[in-house]
């Protein structure tokens, strides 16, 4: 933690702690939820003061807030210690990965993409409270140094390709099979229709000349 006095017409106390790209992941949505986690861990006076940056946290107060600088940032400190062991949010991990939310939920699902618990919170202006997986920073960081979106995509692509190829191989053998059925129901109804009587066939028949 670097801290000093400003020398403008208002003074004012200022703070900055590193927020190195092993917490942030290289992410900005990242950044702003190790923000969110500090600002709900500080005093409440110096929640609005603090702001992260592009590989810093800053914390700025004015003069008669010293007891709470004070306070804030030894709070401030003693989270960032452990901030790289944040568990990663759904969005953080979307921006991390640079993945879609249905993406995202399918990999869930499928086990590829592996969560460590869920977490539940109540949103603003929302009457229920909503449950989401939040991710392992390691794992998250693993997944995108090896690339493995882009490889799980190929694997989604080819799964899918599959699927039609097998979708459109039924189809194909149902109409035959449809088709087969009509052309044999036909030659059975032709088969067992009654023979038509025709005039003088008594006479034709008695008479042996088939014989």
């Amino acid at each position: 933690m670097t801290s000093r006095r400003s020398m403008d017409a208002s003074p004012s106390l200022v703070a900055e702690w590193p927020l190195p790209s092993s917490a942030t992941l290289g992410s900005s949505v990242r950044a702003k939820g190790i923000e969110r986690e500090i600002r709900a861990r500080v005093p409440w006076a110096a929640r609005t003061r603090i702001t992260a940056g592009t590989g810093r946290i800053a914390l700025r107060m004015s003069e008669a807030e010293t007891d709470v600088f004070r306070a804030a940032s030894a709070c401030i400190s003693e989270t960032l210690g452990g901030i790289a062991g944040l568990p990663v949010l759904p969005s953080e991990a979307e921006d991390i990965l640079t993945i879609s939310s249905r993406e995202r939920h399918k990999w869930v699902k499928d086990g590829r993409l592996k969560s460590i618990g869920t977490r539940t919170v109540k949103l603003r202006g929302r009457a229920r409270a909503v449950t989401f997986h939040v991710f392992d920073p390691r794992q998250i960081e693993a997944v995108l140094d090896g690339d493995l979106p882009a490889i799980w995509r190929e694997e989604d692509a080819q799964a899918l390709a599959e699927t039609r190829r097998r979708a459109a191989g039924k189809a194909a053998r149902t109409r035959a099979g449809n088709g087969q059925g009509k052309a044999g129901d036909a030659r059975n109804a032709r088969e067992d229709a009654p023979r038509t009587q025709l005039d003088g066939w008594d006479v034709f028949e008695a008479e042996g000349l088939l014989r």
